[in-house]
């Protein structure tokens, strides 16, 4: 079946998918708040606009699962923190799985599978970097200085290696995008980079062309994301949403 017909065959059945939860559950019939933080082509904000895959896939499967959703960008720390608090009525697109995260929120089935994450060398340290034919090799020099977006995760293997790194490192509180761009305007030696990241930047930003692109065999594999929500929310919620999910073809990006 063609994407075209199966988004017909999906809204076919989306009066079943948006009946209301049970009359007991009165929480799941307010409306949700979705949060989302600025990470192109995922989900992003252009001449005031919100674009993005992700954020287009995230709102067919609210509507679908029959969720009155509203989607607003948040900066990632805020997001971790309303997680925290057990905010009501709340919940985010679409995050790794990870144990600390488990404690305090639910997740759906998984939504989408990242490709493997790859490097990314600043214009001045091409040379340096490319002379490493492992990432192990690259993370135990003590010349480098990796640059790492604070906040995220970049998954349990990566986050591992990445604390026990003999490199140099530098956290920015900043967009994915910003520190591509810091390492094209060489703050930084090199980072690791989302491949999808990486494709947005380098075809909407001319200063890309100098940054290299640097694979290496012994990358993690890529990692399932989800969509998350408060351990306040009811888990009917999470069962809609999944039900949903299943029902719709799987966002791809651009």
């Amino acid at each position: 079946m063609d994407r075209v017909a199966s988004r017909i065959a999906v809204f076919a059945v989306l009066p079943l998918l948006a009946m209301p939860a049970c009359a007991g559950d009165t929480t799941a019939s307010a409306p949700i708040t979705v949060s989302w933080r600025e990470k192109p082509p995922y989900y992003y904000t252009e001449d005031g606009v919100d674009k993005g895959f992700m954020l287009a896939y995230g709102k067919e499967v609210f509507a679908a699962a029959g969720i009155d959703a509203r989607f607003v960008r948040e900066p990632q720390k805020r997001i971790w923190t309303n997680f925290d608090q057990r905010k009501p009525n709340y919940c985010s697109l679409a995050w790794y799985r990870l144990p600390e995260r488990e404690a305090i929120a639910q997740f759906s089935i998984p939504v989408y599978t990242d490709p493997p994450h790859t490097v990314l060398a600043s214009p001045a340290a091409a040379a340096k970097v490319q002379a490493h034919a492992s990432l192990a090799a690259l993370l135990a020099d003590p010349e480098l200085t990796l640059g790492l977006v604070d906040g995220v995760s970049y998954g349990a293997d990566l986050d591992e290696r990445i604390a026990k790194a003999g490199n140099q490192v530098m956290r920015r509180t900043v967009s994915t995008t910003n520190m591509i761009q810091m390492l094209a305007a060489n703050r930084f030696h090199y980072m690791l980079a989302d491949r999808n990241d990486w494709g947005h930047m380098r075809t909407h930003y001319k200063e890309m062309g100098a940054v290299l692109q640097h694979d290496v065999p012994d990358m993690p594999g890529g990692l399932k994301r989800y969509f998350l929500c408060s351990r306040a929310v009811p888990p009917s919620v999470i069962e809609r949403l999944n039900q949903a999910i299943r029902t719709l073809p799987k966002p791809a990006p651009p």
